[in-house]
Formats: structure tokens, C-alpha cells, sequence
């Protein structure tokens, strides 16, 4: 289950990530920011289950930073 998640969390950053290289996701946009932040967020936890604390921090991370992001994204219309 803990690889299910994490190939899931990985496969949606990676997703939002070559997207936006490939200019099909604004970087701006809610979109990109809400796949960052559910794939950050099954990584984090897929992390935590296994004890791996510096990625927690580095997930944990970039999951808060990609609510903030998406929360700018949402109230910009």
C-alpha cells in the first residue's frame, strides 16, 4: 500500500510538473497547484508510515506551499 501511495503522490507532482513544461498547466493556476498539493500530501504521509522524517519535512513542506499556492490560484479567480 505505502508504494501504491507513493508512486500516486510521484506520478501527480511529475504530472503537474511536465505539464506546466510542456505548457498544457499554468504554473499559476489551481490546477497545477492542486496536483502538487495532493502528491505532496500521499508522499508526506507514505513518509511519515514509514519513518523517513527528512522527506516528511521536504513534503510537508512542499504540501504547505502548494495550499497556499492554491488558495492564491482560487481568490485570483
Amino acid at each position: 500500500m505505502d508504494q501504491l501511495v507513493s508512486f500516486v503522490g510521484a506520478f501527480l507532482i511529475l504530472g503537474a510538473y511536465g505539464g506546466q513544461q510542456l505548457r498544457w498547466v499554468d504554473p499559476a493556476g489551481w490546477l497545477y497547484s492542486a496536483l502538487n498539493l495532493v502528491g505532496a500530501g500521499l508522499l508526506t504521509l507514505a513518509a511519515w508510515q514509514l519513518g523517513q522524517w527528512g522527506f516528511v519535512l521536504l513534503e510537508g513542506v512542499w504540501t504547505a506551499v502548494s495550499a497556499g499556492a492554491l488558495v492564491r490560484a482560487l481568490r485570483a479567480g
